[in-house]
């Protein structure tokens, strides 16, 4: 049993009743739909058609959203519904970020995840879902498409049917006849109009109405009724790749440089930079808390863990190393802690920092609606940024703590050779090769040149990049003469990290998928 959704496009005249109905049924609140009706007009005026699509959950074969709740709220039932459920929600919004069709939103009166799901509750008694039964034109079709009897499997065997983004290989189950492609497509034509819908009216002569500005028609095809794409992740998740990347950072000098020989243990580099690390990995996890939008309900990633996705993993990857890096920082502290141990320990704490500073390009890999994100030379990326904060960080706490010239040595060339390392992959990885989509491409050209480029070019690149290597690479070779400069230079490549990753996170999220 597989049920599904067809939407006849020579029958629908746009009179919202399914999404009237929905919004009744489902007791939807105002300001978001779990379907809506969306309206493209073409041609140019006098000569004017107007095209209607039926909106909603795909309820995939292979959803995304399902893959990345770490509470298993998002779920697949055994009949193809793509259910939820508000009851194990913590509000983190993943989900919104995988689907490739902006079909979820955050309920805002329950702060949890909500879409379309396929009025579950009337077809378990044997009826059919709300917006079937009110369209007046018998313009949507549900049903098993599992079943030979069944209207929608024979409209599927028979008809030419179109998806919405079909190379997600997410295997939708809505199909529309006489599919319109600049409905289809959301980035096919550029964005709605700011005016109102029926704002200004231009007569066949090219004269206007009294009262109103004279307008003619400004493209061929424009989007005049759409909804539901929302920004879900703001300042916070930028902020926290910051953060995490300081705190496992450190760790991972530090352990590299004692495990190579490049210089000898020092307590005061584990007290004051462990110190700066357990600060880091807290304010990680109050970003991430904050983020969500039932804070409340933080634990129960660790109480009721989906393991699939990335957002459980990498929870769990964070509390492990929290808990050995701290319980290591503490026991140098209070105990005589033998080599042996010390040795046992960094090889534990090593590769769960590396764990915890990528974890994320997979979380992101699994948001499937953020085209960006979902670069290959991300995991690569997040390890460079870690090692290129925490050779930073102990440039900042090097005069205080007073570390050995032989670590704030090591931790100069190493900010050196990471920020140029860094710069490569931005410049020549993440955005000097050809995307693998429009959309992927679309992201990058309003990092490179649109609403972002002032913050990607002086923030990230000449304040994150530029300017420290300039300031590690004219300093002078004497250690005392050179700590202030390394440590503007490390402060100036955090600025200039949150710059990039801001610009990173925020754009995609920019590119409408409905």
């Amino acid at each position: 049993m597989r049920y599904g959704f067809v939407i006849d496009n020579t029958r629908c005249i746009g009179c919202h009743a399914c999404s009237t109905a929905c919004k009744s049924e489902n007791e939807v609140p105002i300001g978001v739909a779990r379907t809506w009706v969306k309206t493209v007009e073409h041609g140019a005026y006098p000569d004017v058609s107007r095209t209607f699509q039926v909106t909603r959950c795909n309820h995939c074969e292979n959803p995304p959203c399902v893959t990345i709740c770490p509470t298993g709220a998002m779920f697949q039932r055994p009949d193809g519904i793509v259910e939820f459920d508000k009851a194990k929600c913590i509000g983190c919004k993943a989900c919104m970020q995988a689907c490739p069709y902006d079909a979820i939103h955050i309920d805002p009166q329950t702060k949890t995840a909500a879409k379309c799901h396929y009025c579950a509750h009337r077809v378990e008694v044997g009826m059919e879902p709300a917006c079937v039964v009110v369209c007046p034109t018998e313009a949507i079709i549900a049903g098993d498409l599992d079943d030979p009897r069944s209207k929608i499997n024979q409209l599927v065997s028979i008809r030419r049917l179109t998806v919405r983004k079909p190379e997600q290989g997410t295997k939708p189950k809505v199909f529309y006849i006489d599919g319109d492609h600049a409905a289809l497509h959301p980035t096919a034509i550029p964005e709605r109009p700011k005016q109102a819908m029926f704002g200004e009216v231009v007569t066949e002569q090219g004269t206007t109405v009294p009262g109103k500005p004279r307008r003619m028609a400004e493209q061929m095809v424009q989007t005049t009724y759409t909804m539901q794409h929302k920004i879900p992740w703001h300042w916070p998740v930028p902020a926290y790749l910051v953060t995490k990347a300081i705190a496992t950072g450190i760790f991972m000098f530090l352990v590299l440089g004692w495990s190579f020989g490049l210089f000898a243990f020092e307590p005061n580099a584990m007290l004051w930079g462990g110190l700066l690390s357990i600060v880091m990995t807290l304010a990680t996890t109050v970003l991430l808390i904050a983020d969500l939008d039932r804070p409340e309900r933080f634990l129960f990633i660790v109480m009721r863990p989906q393991w699939r996705s990335w957002l459980t993993r990498g929870a769990f990857l964070l509390i492990a190393f929290a808990s050995v890096s701290g319980g290591w920082w503490l026991a140098e502290q209070v105990l005589e802690v033998p080599e042996l141990a010390r040795t046992a320990l960094a090889i534990v704490t090593g590769p769960l920092a590396l764990g915890a500073a990528i974890y994320t390009a997979f979380l992101f890999g699994q948001a499937e609606g953020r085209d960006l994100w979902q670069s290959p030379l991300l995991p690569l990326h997040l390890l460079i940024q870690a090692l290129m904060m925490g050779c930073g960080a102990m440039l900042v706490i090097a005069g205080p703590a007073g570390l050995a010239p032989e670590l704030v040595e090591a931790a100069r060339i190493g900010l050196v050779i990471t920020l140029a390392l860094d710069a490569f992959v931005v410049l020549f990885g993440e955005f000097g090769v050809p995307h693998a989509s429009e959309v992927a491409a679309r992201a990058a050209r309003e990092i490179r040149k649109g609403r972002h480029a002032r913050s990607f070019w002086w923030g990230a690149i000449v304040l994150g990049h530029v300017l420290p290597l300039a300031l590690l690479l004219i300093s002078s070779s004497s250690i005392s003469s050179s700590l202030v400069p390394g440590a503007l230079a490390a402060l100036f490549a955090t600025i200039g990290l949150y710059a990039y990753e801001h610009a990173f996170v925020m754009a995609p999220q920019e590119i409408p998928n409905s």
